[in-house]
C-alpha cells in the first residue's frame, strides 16, 4: 500500500481552468493568514466650505461663557442658594455617572461574550477575557483554507437539506451546529472513504451521505442503528459497511490495512475519520496516526471541567498557550466571572466545579476521563503538559467549528459563548440569520454545541 500517493481534486465551486487541481491536503490547509473581510461603512458627507450658514446657530458656546452669563443673571439671588444648587447638580452628576455600571445586562448581549470585557467594549475579541479560548498549536502554523464566506454559503445550501433529516428529534445526538460542521468538512475535502466511530441512530451516517452521495462509508458502533428502528426513526445506509452489533470491533482493534485493501484505498490521505464515540481523544489520535490516517473530526471536543472523556480542548488548555490555564483561587477575577456566567449559561463551569482536590483543574478535576466516564485515571499536571506537547508535535491543522449563530439569534442557553470562537452569524445580524433559513428551525437544535474540531495530523518531525 502506498500511503503517500497524491490524488488530484477540484473544489466543486472553483471555476474550470487549465491549472492543476489541488490535493485533499491542499484543499484543507493554507498558510495562516488574517481575514480581511469587513462590512463597508458609508463615508460621512464632507461639509461645504463655501456654505453661508451662520455658525453661531450650531456651534456650542464655551462652558465658561455660559456660566458667566448665568451668574450675571442671578447675582441678586442669595449666594447660599447658588451654592446649594451647584451642590445638588454635582451630586446628581455623580449618581448618573456611576449608576451606568449598575444597568442590568441581558445574557444575550453580545458584549457579555467576552467575560470581564462585559464592561469593556474595547476588549480584544481574541482574548475573551479571563476565561480564554485555548487553541491547539499546529507545528507549522497552518490553518484551514475555508473562510467565513464559505461557511455562510454552505449554510445556505445545508439548511434545506437538514430540514429533510429522517430523525427529527435526535436527543443525545448531534444538533444543527455539528451536523452542518460535519457536512461542510466532508463536502469540502471530498474523501474517497468516510469512517465513523459511534453511529447511535444513524444521523451522522445520514449527514455524511448528504455530503458525499456516492462514496462508501464504514460505520463502527456497539449497537446497530437498525435496532433503533423498533422504537422510532433511525437511518441505515445501503452503501455502508457496518462493524456493529454482533460484528462490532473497536476502532483501535480493526486491521485497517486489510479494510483499505478491500475498499481499493491506496492513499490514506483520501480518508476522513469521524469520532463520536466518547473515548479518550488522545488514545484515538494515537490509534489513527498509527494506522496512517490524516484527516480527523472529533464531535465532542469538551471544554475543561466538562464531559465524559479527555478531549483535545482539555489537552491544549495549558498556561503557556494564549487563553489557557486556570486559577483555583476562590477570590480571583476568574472565579467571580465564572460565578456570574454560571447564572446565564447552563454548561458554564464555576471554580467549585472546575477544581478538584489539591487545585487540580486540568481535564476534569485532574482526571483523564475515558469510555463514557466509565474509566477514569488521575493524571499529574506534568503528564497533562507532556500530552499537550505530543499533540503539538503531530498536529498540522487544528480548527474548531464556530457556533452557527450568536445566542441572541438561536436563544440557546447552554454553552458559554466566552469559551467558544466567534459565531458564523454574529448577534445582531438577524437579517442574515433569517435569509439563511435558520429562523425556520426549532431553537432546541442549537443546544448541542461542544466545540467540534477538525484535525490534520502527520508523523513527528525527525
Amino acid at each position: 500500500m502506498n500511503n503517500n500517493k497524491t490524488t488530484l481534486l477540484r473544489h466543486p465551486h472553483s471555476p474550470r481552468s487549465s491549472a492543476p487541481a489541488t490535493t485533499m491536503v491542499d484543499r484543507s490547509v493554507s498558510s495562516r493568514r488574517h481575514a480581511a473581510e469587513s462590512d463597508a461603512v458609508a463615508d460621512s458627507p464632507t461639509p461645504d466650505p463655501s456654505s453661508d450658514d451662520d455658525e453661531s446657530k450650531t456651534k456650542r458656546q464655551h462652558i465658561s461663557l455660559l456660566a458667566s452669563k448665568y451668574l450675571s443673571r442671578i447675582s441678586h439671588v442669595s449666594p447660599y442658594l447658588v451654592i446649594c444648587v451647584f451642590a445638588l447638580f454635582g451630586v446628581a452628576s455623580f449618581i448618573f455617572h456611576y449608576s451606568r455600571n449598575l444597568v442590568c445586562i441581558s445574557p444575550y448581549d453580545p458584549l457579555s461574550r467576552i467575560g470581564p470585557g462585559l464592561y469593556r467594549p474595547d476588549a480584544a475579541e481574541s482574548d475573551f477575557g479571563y476565561l480564554g479560548v485555548p487553541w491547539c498549536r499546529s507545528k507549522h502554523g497552518k490553518t484551514v483554507e475555508w473562510t467565513t464566506k464559505d461557511l455562510i454559503k454552505g449554510l445556505e445550501e445545508f439548511v434545506p437539506i437538514y430540514e429533510t433529516r429522517p430523525i427529527k428529534n435526535n436527543m443525545y445526538g448531534m444538533g444543527f451546529d455539528h451536523s452542518f460542521g460535519l457536512w461542510f468538512i466532508a463536502r469540502w475535502l471530498k474523501p474517497d472513504l468516510m469512517i465513523e466511530s459511534g453511529a447511535f441512530k444513524g444521523h451522522s451516517t445520514w449527514v455524511l451521505r448528504q455530503a458525499m452521495p456516492d462514496k462508501p462509508i464504514i460505520s463502527i458502533s456497539p449497537r446497530h442503528p437498525a435496532k433503533y428502528l423498533q422504537k422510532g426513526p433511525a437511518y441505515v445506509d445501503e452503501n455502508c459497511t457496518y462493524f456493529a452489533g454482533k460484528d462490532f470491533v473497536d476502532f483501535g482493534s480493526i486491521d485497517w490495512g486489510s479494510v483499505m485493501k478491500r475498499h481499493g484505498i491506496t492513499n490514506l490521505g483520501r480518508v476522513l475519520i469521524f469520532f463520536d464515540d466518547h473515548q479518550n481523544e488522545l488514545k484515538r489520535l494515537k490509534q489513527a496516526l498509527k494506522a496512517g490516517f490524516q484527516h480527523l473530526v472529533f464531535e465532542d471536543n469538551y471544554d475543561t471541567g466538562t464531559g465524559d472523556h479527555y478531549s483535545l480542548r482539555q489537552i491544549c488548555d495549558q498556561s503557556y498557550i494564549r487563553g489557557g490555564g486556570h486559577s483555583c483561587f476562590r477570590d480571583s477575577d476568574e472565579a467571580r466571572i465564572r460565578a456570574r456566567r454560571k447564572i446565564f449559561w447552563e454548561k458554564a463551569v464555576d471554580v467549585e466545579e472546575l477544581c478538584g482536590t489539591g487545585e487540580t483543574w486540568w481535564g476534569v478535576k485532574g482526571e483523564m476521563r475515558d469510555n463514557f466516564n466509565h474509566s477514569n485515571k488521575p493524571i499529574s499536571y506534568a503528564e497533562h503538559f507532556q500530552n499537550s506537547r505530543y499533540v503539538e508535535s503531530i498536529l498540522e491543522v487544528y480548527w474548531e467549528l464556530p457556533p452557527v449563530a450568536g445566542p441572541s439569534l438561536t436563544h440557546q442557553t447552554r454553552y458559554d459563548p466566552a469559551r467558544a470562537p466567534s459565531p458564523i452569524v454574529e448577534d445582531g445580524r438577524y437579517g442574515l440569520f433569517q435569509r439563511l433559513g435558520l429562523s425556520r428551525l426549532e431553537t432546541s437544535v442549537f443546544n448541542g454545541y461542544t466545540q467540534m474540531v477538525y484535525l490534520q495530523i502527520s508523523e513527528q518531525d525527525s
